[in-house]
């Protein structure tokens, strides 16, 4: 069963929303002001929420406390999150330059004003959203992907001590000699112990014997 998430102060529309969820089969995650939407936010990326998270947010743009834009930009900032479908509302027209602000700063997938449609056409707009927000997540997984075994990679050379430890803990040093570093010192250049030193030649004496000057034998 989809869970979805709904952050309105109406208490009609917020009746209402629920409702509908109900008949459709969709869990609920109802949320009556930004400030508790946000907490709710910080419990998910600390892993104090169990259960099935939602892929859809209806957010009304203003709330008391923090504001919808606000909510949604959070939701975008989360590591868990951050993929959801989020649908701004409102019951205020906006001239078309706040409409972009607040859609820029929200990062929504769409702004729909109240009256919301009737519930067979509602549910239709939601989930054409849900299925372009799927597209956007599935181009952007393998950047995703470079960018953090990038990061995992700048963290395993930041970090030599603590990887050095780890490796002695599972036993991937005992054959290294007791006492000496793992990797190598900042100050210290590395060197291949086993090899001689290179012994400088010595010019050629102007006494050696010239082959050229040696006459034929016989």
């Amino acid at each position: 069963m989809s869970t979805w998430m709904v952050v309105e102060d109406e208490p009609d529309i917020y009746a209402v929303l629920l409702a509908m969820f109900e008949v459709w089969g969709i869990e609920g995650a109802a949320f009556v002001d930004g400030t508790e939407a946000l907490a709710w936010v910080d419990d998910v990326d600390s892993d104090r929420v169990k259960g099935d998270l939602p892929e859809l947010a209806i957010i009304d743009i203003r709330l008391p406390g923090v504001s919808g834009p606000e909510v949604a930009a959070r939701l975008r900032q989360s590591p868990i999150l951050r993929h959801m479908t989020i649908v701004l509302i409102t019951a205020y027209r906006l001239p078309p330059a706040e409409e972009d602000e607040v859609m820029a700063q929200a990062e929504a997938d769409l702004l729909l004003y109240k009256p919301l449609p009737r519930p067979e056409e509602f549910r239709h707009v939601l989930e054409d959203a849900l299925a372009r927000r799927a597209e956007i997540a599935a181009r952007e997984a393998p950047v995703i992907e470079a960018v953090e075994a990038a990061d995992a990679a700048l963290e395993f050379w930041d970090e030599p001590d603590e990887l050095e430890a780890e490796y002695e803990e599972a036993g991937v040093l005992e054959d290294t000699v007791e006492g000496e570093p793992f990797f190598p010192q900042a100050d210290e250049p590395v060197t291949d112990q086993a090899t001689e030193p290179t012994q400088p030649m010595e010019p050629a004496s102007d006494d050696a014997p010239d082959d050229r000057d040696v006459p034929p034998q016989g």
